[in-house]
């Protein structure tokens, strides 16, 4: 039961032994006593008799219980994480040890945590934990919110990222580089209309012929009264539908998903086949699309050979620096010169576009 829930009746199994400290009818000076976690029990019992002492009326059996929890020895901790079996416990602890990468890994690995504590796990600062929980494709399919979760962790890296969308059937296009050196390979073959919507049935389990068509079908204009339906229609999607979305559908669709917060809808949507040189140009300048797509984009050759990719990636301060300061060299000097004396962009790149006019003698 994580914190902040509403209060709910729980059943927990105990020895005989275990359960005298918990009774309702238990004097308070044994309760109390439990709670310091001195108790000669098995590593699971241990942990269901204090987490049962933290929720406790006594609000001083519930404070050192809960204390006792936090500071159990990572031995008896791991071993009772590992094989507890009830999801209200390990959840519970899942917000107790939030800042132990090694103890929410033990619980990220049990398959009795239940999804909405996987989703929490999904969602904190460790990147070991991303890993485990990204492996996990039966529960990502049974709970699209752990996609979500995945999708905003700023620690849901590229190999991450590849996995999940490959999972989905969305593989990396072959003209995108597996390290930070771009290669030259053919771009992907186009996805027809006709797959698009064959593709999107089978993953949605319905006829599409209703679910937005035209995000799908390419059309040459979109009045803004129709952008603001399409926006209100992707609103109501969940996260499998925008990646899936993402990656088959028209202009229209990039434009709004290559934005989203979500890194994974935002890397399908500039993995999209139908992508055209002037929407990376787009794309690469735009400061509402995540560091992610940016990256994407500065390991395709087929795209950077673009100058106005190379610029605007070069220019972007979302861009990541050692990214941008690669750009930088082949910019020219007008381009150079107002990036040296821009407000926009990070000081290193700044200083790096001046030292090379000074190289070049042009200041």
């Amino acid at each position: 039961m994580a914190e902040g829930q509403t209060t709910q009746k729980i059943r927990l199994r105990l020895s005989p032994d275990a359960e005298r400290y918990i009774r309702q009818d238990a004097p308070a000076d044994v309760r109390r006593m439990a709670a310091g976690g001195a108790l000669p029990l098995p590593p699971v019992e241990l942990l269901t008799v204090l987490f049962a002492l933290a929720h406790d009326p006594d609000s001083e059996v519930k404070e050192r219980a809960r204390a006792s929890i936090e500071k159990l020895p990572n031995g008896v901790c791991r071993t009772a994480l590992a094989e507890h079996d009830h999801p209200a416990v390990l959840s519970f602890c899942s917000q107790i040890y939030r800042d132990e990468p090694a103890r929410a890994e033990a619980i990220a690995l049990n398959g009795h945590a239940d999804d909405a504590t996987l989703v929490f796990l999904a969602g904190l600062p460790h990147k070991s934990v991303v890993d485990i929980v990204s492996n996990n494709q039966q529960r990502m399919l049974r709970c699209p919110e752990i996609v979500e979760a995945l999708g905003e962790n700023p620690l849901t890296g590229r190999a991450v990222i590849d996995r999940i969308l490959t999972f989905l059937g969305l593989e990396r296009p072959e003209s995108e580089s597996l390290d930070d050196e771009v290669v030259d390979l053919p771009p992907p073959a186009p996805i027809t209309d006709a797959t698009a919507t064959a593709v999107l049935e089978a993953v949605l389990g319905e006829d599409v012929s209703n679910f937005a068509p035209e995000l799908i079908a390419d059309e040459a204009e979109v009045d803004e009264e129709k952008a603001q339906s399409l926006h209100a229609t992707l609103q109501n999607m969940t996260v499998f539908e925008k990646i899936k979305l993402a990656r088959l559908g028209n202009k229209e669709a990039r434009s709004l998903l290559i934005r989203d917060s979500n890194k994974l809808v935002a890397s399908a949507a500039v993995r999209n086949p139908k992508v055209t040189d002037s929407e990376v140009v787009g794309f690469a300048k735009s400061r509402n699309v995540c560091d992610e797509v940016l990256r994407l984009i500065s390991r395709n050759r087929e795209w950077t050979r673009n100058y106005q990719v190379k610029l605007g990636l070069a220019t972007n301060p979302k861009t990541p620096q050692s990214t941008a300061v690669k750009f930088l060299n082949y910019l020219q000097e007008r381009d150079l010169r107002n990036l040296m004396k821009s407000k926009d962009v990070p000081s290193a790149i700044s200083n790096h576009a001046r030292r090379l006019l000074q190289k070049k003698g042009k200041i």
